[in-house]
C-alpha cells in the first residue's frame, strides 16, 4: 500500500495514539452470555429489532485450525439493545435475526472476509457500511480495528485473542470478552468516518464500493488450486509440479474429512520438500523434516504413494509449468513478450498511481490491478475516454473510478503508443 499524508494510529504526532490512548478491556454493558438455543435466539431477535439505528455485526472463524471458513461466533450489537453473541454451531440458521435486520444499515469490518461465512447462516445484509474499507478510501496506512478505534475515537481494543481457535467449546470468559469488544465501537467508527468520508467528498465513492462488496458472487472455485501452494516456485520440473498437485489433494481430503486446517495436516512447505527431492522410499520420506511430526507420519503411506504416482505418471499426464490463463500474463514478462504492451502498462500504472495520491488512497483502491493489466494488454479501439471507461466497467470498474481515471488512461495508451 503506498504512504498517504492522513495520519494513522501509529503516528507519533497523534494526540490520540500510542499509550495516551486508554484501552477498552471489557465491554461497557459487560460480557453477555452466549445463545446457544431457539427459543433465546428469537427472544434476541426481539430485543435487537426493538433497538435503533445500524447494527455492528461480526463473525469470529477458526482459520488456521479447521477446515474452511465458517463461523464459530457470532457478534451484534444495536443502540437500545445491547450487545449479543450467539454460538452458531448450536443455532445454525439465523434467519430471525436476518428478518430482523433487513430494513437498517448493517456496519462490518473487512466485510469481504466475513460475508460468505455469515450467509451460510442466512445472514445477508441489504445495506452495507465497512468501516476497513472507508478507512482505505480516506488513506489510512493503518485499516486494523483496533488502529482506527485508537485514532479516530481515541480508544485502544483489547486484541490478545485474535488468533484463537474459536471452535473451542466451551469458549473461555476472555475470549467471548475480546469478540463483544469488535461490535463494541464499531457503530461510534462508523458514524467518525462518514464525517470524514463526507468532508473529503468521498462519500458517495464509499457507499459505491460498499454496494459493489455486497452485490459481488461468490468466487468460483479455482481450476488449479494446488498451484497456490507456498513456494511452488522452488519445483524445477514438471513431475515435481505433479508430485505438488498429488500431495496437495491427498492433504485437501484429509483435512477436509477430519475437518482441519490443511497446514495442520501437512505445511506446505512439506510438500514442496518433498516434491523437490522425490524421495524413492517411505524411509527417506520419514526422514524428511516436515514428515517427522506425528501428524504428518500418521499418513505417510499416503503421502510416499502420492510421490510415487508423481514419478510414474506418463508424461501426457503432468502438468504444465504455466497453464493458459484468461486474462494477460504477469506484468514482469511483457517486455519479453510484447514491448509496447509494456510500455502500456507503465504508462497506465503511472496514471492510476498519480490520481491515487492525489485523492489520498491505495493505488488499488483507485482501480483494481487486473483491470489495469487488462486494459493494456488489450486496449479498445478507438482508444478514447468512452472506449477505455466501458473496457473497464466490463472489468468491474465502479463509476466513480472511471470517472476520476478513464479520460487520463486514454490520454497515457494514446501517447504510449505513438512513443512505440
Amino acid at each position: 500500500m503506498p504512504p498517504a499524508p492522513v495520519p494513522d494510529a501509529g503516528d507519533t504526532g497523534s494526540a490520540q495514539s500510542g499509550a495516551d490512548s486508554p484501552v477498552l478491556a471489557a465491554p461497557r454493558e459487560g460480557t453477555p452470555a452466549v445463545i446457544s438455543q431457539t427459543r433465546q435466539l428469537t427472544t434476541a431477535a426481539d430485543r435487537l429489532a426493538a433497538g435503533h439505528g445500524p447494527w455492528a455485526l461480526d463473525a469470529e472463524r477458526a482459520s488456521g485450525y479447521r477446515y474452511g471458513q465458517r463461523a464459530y461466533l457470532v457478534q451484534l450489537r444495536r443502540a437500545g439493545a445491547g450487545t449479543t453473541l450467539i454460538d452458531p454451531v448450536a443455532c445454525p440458521d439465523l434467519s430471525e435475526i436476518d428478518q430482523a435486520m433487513s430494513t437498517d444499515e448493517v456496519v462490518l469490518h473487512a466485510a469481504h472476509q466475513d460475508l460468505p461465512c455469515l450467509a451460510e447462516l442466512g445472514l445477508r445484509p441489504n445495506a452495507l457500511f465497512d468501516t476497513e474499507l472507508a478507512g482505505r478510501l480516506l488513506g489510512y496506512q493503518r485499516v486494523g480495528l483496533a488502529s482506527m478505534t485508537e485514532h479516530l475515537l481515541g480508544v485502544g481494543l483489547a486484541k490478545e485473542h485474535s488468533a484463537a481457535d474459536w471452535s473451542a467449546r466451551p469458549l473461555p470468559e476472555d475470549w467471548l470478552r475480546y469478540a463483544a469488544l469488535d461490535v463494541e465501537l464499531l457503530v461510534e467508527l462508523r458514524d467518525a468516518l462518514e464525517a470524514e468520508l463526507r468532508a473529503a467528498g468521498k462519500l458517495d465513492w464509499a457507499r459505491e464500493e460498499f454496494a459493489a462488496v455486497l452485490a459481488a458472487p461468490p468466487r468460483p472455485p479455482r481450476s488449479d488450486p494446488w498451484r497456490r501452494t507456498s513456494g511452488i516456485h522452488k519445483v524445477r520440473s514438471q513431475r515435481g509440479l505433479a508430485a505438488v498437485r498429488e500431495l496437495w489433494n491427498e492433504r485437501d481430503r484429509i483435512a477436509r474429512d477430519r475437518d482441519l486446517s490443511p497446514g495442520r495436516v501437512l505445511p506446505d512447505a512439506g510438500i514442496v520438500a518433498a516434491a523437490s527431492q522425490m524421495p524413492t522410499s517411505p524411509g527417506q520420506l520419514a526422514a524428511m523434516k516436515h514428515f517427522t511430526t506425528r501428524g504428518a507420519r500418521r499418513h505417510l503411506s499416503t503421502w510416499f504413494a502420492a510421490v510415487r504416482r508423481a514419478r510414474t505418471m506418463a508424461s501426457t499426464e503432468l502438468p504444465q509449468p504455466n497453464p493458459p490463463g484468461d486474462g494477460p500474463p504477469a506484468g514482469n514478462r511483457w517486455a519479453e513478450r510484447d514491448p509496447q504492451a509494456a510500455g502500456r502498462l507503465t504508462a497506465a500504472r503511472g496514471v492510476v498511481s498519480a490520481v491515487a495520491e492525489e485523492v489520498c488512497m491505495p493505488a488499488e483502491n483507485v482501480v483494481q490491478p487486473d483491470a489495469v493489466r487488462r486494459l493494456a494488454w488489450d486496449p479498445p479501439q478507438p482508444v478514447d475516454p468512452e472506449t477505455v471507461a466501458a473496457q473497464l466497467r466490463q472489468h468491474q470498474v465502479r463509476r466513480w473510478q472511471r470517472e476520476l481515471c478513464a479520460t487520463r488512461l486514454a490520454a497515457a495508451l494514446r501517447e504510449a503508443e505513438q512513443q512505440g
